[in-house]
């Protein structure tokens, strides 16, 4: 059986995202989305593995854009669930490693299955285990608890009501990724960078994507962002509130209502995917009904031996 391993082509995304969801029924992601990412994120690259003329495995991988230091990167390495066990994954893994050290990239962080398999397999290849991140699953067929009562100077508004000016969104955005945990520290993401790669999204809902504002001046202070795949799933991307109006609950009022937006569209299943330290956030998941349906981890390792 012949294993080839190729660059990413504008006519591989649907065979590419069937690969990516494969074993993973949480990833909300569709072709269009897929493609649009490699096309105009100047960062991210993929690599297909290709057995007997079908995808066996996809890579994601590129240098980290916004890192405060230089010479890191990131890859997410998706094997096809019966297509393992053949060194399909070891050789795409293999090729990633090479590409991201001829771009410079010297530690390089793997995002994978928290299972014993991803353990292994890893640590077989010099990884260290690094953070746990919980995906969790809400079920929008059934009950949702109501809305919370909106704090006092607090009004809810949509991400649609910014699209003809969301700058400030933006700072809402760049003020929360700064708090986010995580194994890097991460540069503000630029603004005409964020509307590239965040805003113009094809699969960002902003009818769904719920929008805290100040009601004195009608400044956005939290949002609970959005994705939807057309087929009745939800993905949180992104949920923050700007420092100055934490521990008020804006953040859960904001996920409640994009959930009972989400809800009331028809749509039926939402996921999220939260580190696991994050503690604020995943109680407020849970209380909207969140259960934990898979967890992934960070592997890391240095590629300058």
């Amino acid at each position: 059986m012949t294993l080839t391993i190729r660059a990413f082509r504008t006519s591989d995304a649907e065979a590419a995202c069937a690969a990516l969801r494969a074993g993973r029924p949480y990833l909300v992601t569709t072709p269009a989305a897929v493609a649009w990412q490699l096309a105009t994120h100047p960062h991210l690259r993929m690599l297909l593995a290709v057995r007997d003329g079908a995808v066996a495995a996809v890579a994601r991988y590129g240098p980290y854009p916004d890192s405060a230091s230089p010479g890191y990167g990131f890859a997410t390495l998706h094997v096809v669930p019966d297509r393992r066990r053949r060194g399909t994954g070891g050789a795409l893994l293999d090729a990633t490693e090479r590409a991201l050290a001829a771009e410079g990239v010297r530690h390089l962080h793997v995002r994978a299955d928290h299972t014993a398999a991803a353990h292994a397999f890893a640590t077989a290849r010099g990884y260290r285990a690094g953070r746990i991140a919980h995906v969790s699953r809400c079920d929008l067929t059934g009950p949702l608890p109501p809305v919370p009562a909106a704090p006092p100077g607090i009004e809810l508004r949509t991400a649609a009501d910014f699209l003809d000016d969301p700058r400030p969104i933006h700072q809402v955005d760049v003020e929360g990724t700064r708090d986010e945990p995580g194994d890097l520290q991460l540069g503000d993401q630029g603004y005409e960078s964020w509307l590239a790669e965040i805003w113009h999204r094809p699969d960002l809902d902003h009818r769904l994507t719920t929008v805290a504002v100040d009601a004195a001046d009608g400044r956005p202070v939290a949002f609970a962002a959005a994705q939807t795949d057309g087929e009745g799933r939800y993905w949180s991307s992104f949920t923050t509130t700007r420092g100055a109006y934490r521990g008020r609950g804006i953040a859960k009022l904001a996920k409640a209502d994009s959930l009972h937006r989400a809800r009331a569209a028809g749509l039926g299943a939402a996921y999220t995917h939260n580190d696991a330290a994050n503690a604020p956030m995943l109680a407020v998941n849970a209380w909207l009904g969140y259960r934990r349906c898979a967890a992934e981890r960070t592997w890391t390792r240095d590629l300058t031996g």
